[in-house]
């Protein structure tokens, strides 16, 4: 199904209770595909690359900056990255 972020925000829980129950959402926000909820069963990883129970690295921040870089300089870099402003 397809559902708007808008929607998911403001009915977060419903959708929380669908997808336990299987169902599955491609979530859309200006019109364009963004991000996809499902089930955790149906993630599949390779559990080498895992760090821990459901986490996987995607970007170590270390190797950008030695103990790594504030959170804010990171919302800030996507912001301006995808124009937007909080």
């Amino acid at each position: 199904s397809i559902i708007g972020l808008k929607e998911l925000r403001d009915n977060v829980g419903t959708y929380i209770a669908a997808v336990k129950k299987g169902k599955k959402f491609t979530v859309f926000r200006h019109s364009k595909p963004v991000f996809s909820i499902v089930p955790p069963a149906e993630v599949e990883y390779d559990l080498e690359d895992l760090d821990g129970p459901g986490w996987k690295t995607l970007v170590d921040f270390t190797k950008i900056k030695k103990g790594g870089v504030p959170i804010d300089d990171v919302i800030a870099s996507l912001e301006r990255t995808h124009g937007q402003g909080r």
